[in-house]
């Protein structure tokens, strides 16, 4: 995939890209962009290169304001994604976020550095910076929250 030419279409449609995360074998990419009108295009499979498309989705950012990822721009080492439980909504999910992420804090060597939840409650995507993959899933488990899949990022 052309992260390049994904940045053009979403310059081109208003919007500007905020961060990307390529999986260690590079056979996914997370890209999250922002957009002003609140809606992101349809985006062109084939001009990105890619063989399947998932998205683009709406999202809400958890754990650090818009401004410092566009300012720092931080590098994860791991990725987890949660396939949300149906019966989760938004109000409760940021309730359960907020009384959970202090005991984070049992698990030193990992620092939670941001969550994207998708509005329509589907999953969520959480960044971590950690030691290795068995570090990650204490920190999890730390939040009582699953695991659907881990990707070790740095392609």
């Amino acid at each position: 995939m052309s992260i390049e030419e994904f940045s053009r279409q979403a310059a081109r449609a208003g919007g500007e890209l905020i961060e990307t995360q390529i999986t260690a074998g590079g056979e996914r990419i997370f890209a999250i962009a922002e957009f002003a009108f609140g809606t992101a295009p349809k985006l062109e499979a084939d001009l990105l290169e890619v063989s399947e498309l998932d998205g683009p989705h709406e999202v809400r950012l958890v754990g650090v304001d818009l401004d410092q990822i566009k300012a720092a721009r931080p590098a994860a080492g791991y990725l987890v994604e949660w396939d949300l439980p149906a019966d989760l909504d938004m109000e409760s999910y940021l309730a359960r976020k907020k009384a959970n992420s202090p005991k984070y804090a049992n698990v030193p060597e990992v620092n939670f550095l941001r969550t994207y939840v998708r509005e329509d409650m589907d999953k969520c995507l959480c960044f971590y910076d950690a030691p290795d993959e068995a570090a990650v899933r204490r920190a999890r488990d730390a939040v009582s929250t699953p695991i659907d899949r881990v990707h070790t990022l740095g392609g």
